[in-house]
């Protein structure tokens, strides 16, 4: 198997320290407590102007058995009445936002994720959208982008064509890993069968852009078990595929405490795992877009990146940029005008401020012009892996070069590691490079602490 570029393992152990993600800028953890709901709905309000479409997310925590990697805001419940005091309360939610968004903006994107959306019954997620398009009015253009999580444990081939019926185009299907083993060692048995199924419904039924989503860093995995589920995976021949890096976090996720530490593959072996996998997506066709998502070159997320369009959002890569995020639900985050806010994560917390008739607004910030430069800069970093310093100064009115020295100088050992070059006033991510995006876009985060913070998960 042909590397797809020339591999430096000793650099990359170098690089791999803790760092964020950046599905925003600040980060997470810079949001302030102090900001509340009169600022978020001033946000809201603000928002009007520009008439950006919308993009909903809807978070549903509920999943009817712990997985024992799972690091997301999740209750973990066989007592399905657990979802309709929820779904009551999204809609109090929605009715509360609605009076200060202009609903004739169109919702081009809808997301459901969680926990697992499968969680709900098809009657109960007919009453969702049905809540959705009533508050807010979904759209029928053929553009639009609205997707699901499903847990293939948790749906079957009518739960596709229900999904359809309500306007969803497509899917993303947790699978994990395909070997058994595996799947044992972390609580998540899913025989290949119920994933096929799905893909082939699903596919018959006309969804696009097909996700999976792997892990690669579970207990017992090795580079040619992974393989072999890379295999299989590339036979499915899903439009995208995610390959995340497990974070072993236990003193911060309880579930992760069962796991047993002395079954994780070293950091050799896992970085073995990742360069079989890059090897073996790009040799079966799919682009790296970056960090650890792969997509056919004909995808609507390929395609955004070729043609600068790509966007970062607490989703991930989206092809459907300049949307305005609005999210619902418990611990959901929205990113809307020049704000980032995040809802209550505890359930009771979240049930009490809307049952007192207020939006559950646990946190946020307001990004300063600076954040916004930086955010950009990050932004374009991550979905581009390259940053044109004259686009960024024509966008803001700014000397890019000097405005960003201190971030640039930050960026001179990297470059003499080879890990990005300077084309005229472009900054361009080598092939190794694009490994350590997070780490190029560290340069430009004044909010970061100079040490690592073992908040964030690792680079690779």
């Amino acid at each position: 198997m042909a590397d797809p570029f020339a591999w430096d393992e000793a650099l990359l152990r170098r690089y791999d320290t803790h760092g964020p993600r950046y599905s925003s800028y600040p980060t997470l953890y810079s949001f302030s407590e102090a900001f509340g709901e009169r600022d978020y709905l001033a946000a809201l309000t603000r928002s009007n102007t520009d008439a950006r479409p919308l993009s909903l997310y809807v978070h549903i925590p509920f999943c009817r058995k712990a997985c024992h990697y799972c690091g997301c805001h999740k209750i973990a419940t066989r007592n399905a009445k657990l979802a309709e005091p929820y779904l009551s309360r999204l809609d109090r939610e929605m009715v509360l936002i609605k009076p200060h968004l202009d609903t004739r903006r169109e919702v081009a994107q809808l997301h459901w994720g969680g926990g697992t959306p499968s969680f709900l019954s098809l009657d109960q997620m007919s009453d969702l959208i049905d809540r959705l398009d009533a508050r807010f009015g979904l759209s029928n253009a053929r553009d639009r982008d609205y997707a699901i999580e499903i847990d293939p444990r948790e749906a079957d081939v009518f739960t596709l064509r229900h999904l359809q019926a309500l306007g969803f185009n497509r899917l993303s299907l947790g699978v994990v890993d395909l070997d058994p083993r595996v799947q044992r060692a972390v609580n998540r048995v899913q025989p290949r069968v119920l994933t096929e199924a799905l893909l082939d419904e699903a596919d018959r039924l006309g969804f696009h852009s097909l996700n999976l989503d792997l892990i690669y860093g579970l207990p017992l995995q090795t580079r040619d078990t992974f393989a072999a589920t890379l295999e299989q995976v590339i036979a499915m021949a899903p439009a995208r595929i995610s390959v995340f890096n497990y974070a072993h976090m236990p003193e911060r996720f309880a579930a992760q405490r069962l796991i047993n530490t002395e079954d994780l593959p070293g950091p050799k072996e896992k970085l073995a795992i990742l360069r079989t996998t890059i090897a073996m997506l790009t040799g079966a066709g799919y682009v790296h877009i970056g960090m650890d998502h792969f997509a056919r070159a004909d995808d609507s997320l390929a395609i955004a990146q070729r043609e600068g369009t790509l966007q970062r959002n607490f989703q991930g890569y989206s092809s459907h940029a300049q949307c305005d995020l609005v999210g619902l639900g418990v611990s959901a985050i929205s990113s809307i005008d020049d704000v980032h806010v995040q809802n209550h994560t505890h359930l009771a917390a979240y049930e009490a401020a809307l049952d007192a008739s207020h939006l559950p607004t646990a946190r946020g910030i307001r990004l300063t012009f600076d954040d916004r430069v930086r955010w950009h800069a990050i932004e374009r970093l991550m979905c581009d892996m390259a940053l044109d310093l004259d686009e960024l100064s024509e966008t803001f009115g700014i000397d890019a070069p000097r405005y960003l020295a201190n971030s640039l100088s930050r960026l001179e050992a990297l470059q003499r590691d080879g890990l990005l070059s300077f084309e005229s006033h472009r900054i361009v991510a080598t092939p190794l490079g694009r490994l350590l995006i997070r780490h190029l876009a560290m340069a430009f985060d004044v909010h970061l602490s100079p040490t690592p913070d073992e908040r964030f998960s690792r680079i690779v």
